[in-house]
């Protein structure tokens, strides 16, 4: 058993809480509601209580539990260590276990776990999307037409006219590979974002690595189990497990910093106790981050100058979840004539938590309003980071505040460089 499935094994956690209120000077949520119930030993007191049964499992605590972004910055400064995070999680798997989910997010789930049901809706969806999104070419972002779950004034990239997965053979090699590298692109890299997942192709064959983009991968799943939904979650992460055993490589490669926590953390959890186990384990050994990567590999500097103004964006689940901050300011120093200058609390939550910005999107805007201050403060004309979900966020805060600065990954800015040092792919193509 895992906390995933039985709250008691967290009561622990809940029990090193002294109360002492230091998650209330980092909870991006607190500071905009100064509510108690938004805060992390609130939260952790609101799941003691229900696990000894002093509070019933109503839709008023499931909405407390779920107003949170999982972003961990009360973990990283919790003086008695509690993982927060595993608390809520938790508790929001044993209410799901009690009262079941709500038929909206279990009709989203099952199309979720259904890759060809998702992939079909998305490509439909493609061809139609102009019908639902007004496109904005000075932004050459959209708006929604209607109020169709989305806020008006929401700044939305289109759905892309290919998939990653369309644009790439499954195998592409170098002229001399030096390690082979299966990329798990996840759904926004797939779907929205193909320039990320075109430039962590093209990074790393510059870098004489064999890429390999094994064409049944789906969902990492994690949207399933923040909402609860154990078994769903547990049924997605052996899928892609199953998925990935096919293939003989060194490095599973992710650029999305959710999706990589998937792999290195939520995976082995989830399969612990299954037959699967000691391959997600084995798994999780082998994920990287790109950034975490191209730095493991001493990855080739640019010689070309780029004159860009830069600042970073830290992803929770990057920084925090998987202690990966140094590595992509590396390798934006890293390349000549760039000027990178760092923000006031970069590490700071954008406010998008996947679903959050969805069903709290006001909140999410105002948690985000911070960081927009911040990249403005800096004068940049380029904000960068390592999650495409920061990204979609990021993108729709600063065009709703009239900035122009671009959003990229740091691979797509390594990318550039290359282009212009005239570094080649070296790639010759196996179907």
């Amino acid at each position: 058993m895992n906390p995933f499935d039985d709250l008691a094994l967290v009561e622990e956690e809940m029990a090193k809480c002294m109360k002492c209120g230091n998650c209330q000077a980092v909870c991006p949520l607190y500071k905009e509601t100064l509510r108690e119930a938004a805060v992390a030993r609130g939260k952790v007191q609101l799941a003691y209580a229900y696990l000894k049964g002093e509070l019933p499992a109503t839709h008023s605590l499931a909405g407390k539990l779920l107003f949170c972004l999982t972003c961990m910055a009360c973990v990283a400064n919790c003086p008695s260590g509690v993982r927060v995070d595993m608390v809520v999680l938790a508790a929001r798997a044993a209410m799901v276990r009690e009262k079941g989910l709500p038929w909206v997010k279990k009709v989203i789930f099952q199309g979720l776990k259904r890759p060809w049901l998702f992939d079909t809706a998305l490509k439909t969806g493609r061809r139609f999307q102009s019908l639902a999104l007004r496109y904005r070419p000075e932004i050459q972002r959209c708006n929604p037409r209607f109020p169709i779950g989305l806020e008006l004034r929401r700044v939305l990239p289109p759905l892309a006219r290919k998939t990653l997965r369309e644009e790439f053979p499954e195998v592409m090699q170098p002229v001399k590979a030096r390690a082979r590298a299966a990329f798990f692109t996840g759904c926004l890299e797939n779907y929205i974002y193909t320039d990320t997942g075109r430039a962590v192709v093209n990074v790393l064959l510059a870098n004489d690595v064999e890429v390999i983009i094994p064409r049944d991968q789906h969902c990492c799943g994690i949207p399933t189990l923040v909402h609860g939904d154990v078994p769903t979650a547990r049924e997605m992460a052996a899928s892609n497990l199953q998925i990935f055993q096919r293939y003989n490589f060194d490095y599973l490669v992710v650029a999305c910093a959710t999706c990589g926590e998937a792999w290195k953390h939520f995976y082995p959890q989830l399969l612990e106790h299954s037959p699967q186990g000691a391959a997600a384990r084995v798994m999780a050994a082998r994920a990287r981050d790109i950034n975490e990567l191209l730095v493991q590999l001493d990855y080739r500097r640019p010689a070309a100058g780029l004159p860009l103004k830069v600042t970073y964006h830290d992803p929770c689940h990057l920084v925090r979840g998987q202690g990966i901050s140094k590595e992509p300011r590396q390798i934006l120093r890293s390349i000549p004539g760039l000027e990178f200058r760092e923000m006031k609390n970069a590490d700071r939550c954008c406010g998008n938590a996947g679903s959050f910005s969805l069903t709290n999107y006001d909140m999410s805007m105002q948690v985000q309003a911070h960081k927009v201050a911040a990249i403005k403060a800096t004068g940049v004309d380029t904000v960068v980071t390592s999650c495409p979900a920061c990204r979609m966020q990021l993108e729709d805060g600063l065009a709703q505040a009239g900035l122009s600065p671009r959003v990229l990954h740091v691979v797509q800015v390594l990318e550039q460089a290359y282009e212009k040092t005239g570094v080649g792919s070296r790639m010759s193509e196996v179907g």
